[in-house]
């Protein structure tokens, strides 16, 4: 059963909001990156507080030229770095712990997910700040998993909340990310002692691939607000979701059971194509988004919202850091991870 609510206290923050995009704090717009990091100071527990009542927040106006200044303001608000864990997608590294938003095409438009939602501990927090806006596209859109949750029909919820959702994932060199790059090793021995930890099933397959499964909660408790959240990549990674071009292709070459990733319930039962056109139009009913402007800071509470990206014209520099990790063990899952034994 869901924890009983709790509100977050109102506060003094200015907070403009329209319908379609996420609510927005304007910084002073003058002054350097210590003035800025000093502002946002004086302000971190009410926009702490405000990101917790309305699940993201966008600060327009700071001095936000470079990896540099992103990461000192990335320090005002963090307390503690997130790793990236079991990579998916492609990213640059700055260094200082930031990282490209991703490295994926800017045709390819990124469907809305929560960070990590599929290991053991994820990111509370994610930050995204803009260098440089490009022509055209390129939100990065957020979605209040809250209200996505409120919009999926009950016996839909019922069964996750009982089930779970599984992730199957096969490592491919030519689809993906190889395993090396996933895992940050070319020891099959560590691969095998970190999935064991992270409650994964793995096998090696074909000459140097490699299949994982996991079986997590579809549906957590937010730990400080109370608030049950869809909170999963159930439909993000679903062979559904995908052009059925590219579907076609993928299960041409892979098979069937091959594909890179593929979802289902926690049980092992196929999700239908109606199933996840449903939670994608959960999804975009509950999507916000907003043209980015240079110098943007884009505040994320990864249990509360979702994020992702809209296709895009033109050069493009988006920056992200992770922070505040946060056990599943402490979400409340319905269901307990589990390794699924691959077949």
């Amino acid at each position: 059963m869901p924890q009983e609510t709790a509100a977050p206290p109102p506060t003094s923050l200015p907070v403009d909001t329209a319908p379609g995009k996420p609510p927005v704090v304007h910084a002073p717009g003058r002054g350097g990156i210590t003035a800025a990091s000093d502002w946002l100071a004086a302000r971190r527990a009410e926009v702490r507080t405000e990101l917790l009542r309305r699940g993201h927040l966008l600060i327009r106006g700071l001095p936000l030229t470079d990896a540099a200044s992103f990461a000192a303001l990335r320090d005002v608000l963090v307390d503690e770095r997130a790793a990236y864990q079991e990579k998916a997608t492609p990213r640059s590294d700055y260094g200082f712990g930031v990282y490209s938003s991703t490295d994926l095409p800017a045709v390819q438009p990124i469907r809305l997910h929560n960070e990590n939602s599929y290991t053991l501990d994820f990111p509370g927090l994610l930050l995204f700040g803009c260098v440089e806006a490009p022509e055209e596209g390129g939100a990065t859109t957020v979605a209040d998993v809250r209200e996505v949750l409120r919009a999926l029909p009950d016996d839909l919820v019922t069964r996750f909340r009982t089930t779970g959702w599984l992730l199957t994932r096969n490592y491919y060199r030519e689809a993906g990310l190889p395993w090396t790059t996933s895992f940050a090793t070319d020891s099959r021995d560590e691969v095998e002692a970190y999935c064991a930890s992270r409650l994964t099933g793995c096998a090696w397959t074909g000459r140097n691939g490699l299949r994982t499964v996991q079986r997590r909660s579809a549906v957590v408790t937010h730990p400080v607000t109370g608030e049950e959240v869809w909170f999963n990549h159930a439909a993000f990674w679903s062979r559904w979701s995908l052009e059925e071009e590219v579907r076609d292709v993928l299960e041409t070459t892979f098979g069937a059971d091959g594909m890179p990733f593929d979802t289902a319930y926690g049980d092992g039962a196929a999700l239908s194509e109606q199933e996840i056109r449903v939670i994608n139009a959960a999804y975009d009913a509950a999507t916000r988004r907003e043209r980015w402007q240079p110098g943007d800071l884009l505040l994320v509470d990864n249990i509360l919202s979702a994020h992702g990206r809209d296709a895009f014209r033109g050069q493009r520099e988006i920056l992200v850091a992770m922070g505040e990790p946060v056990p599943l063990s402490a979400c409340a899952p319905t269901v307990e991870p589990a390794a699924a034994a691959s077949h």
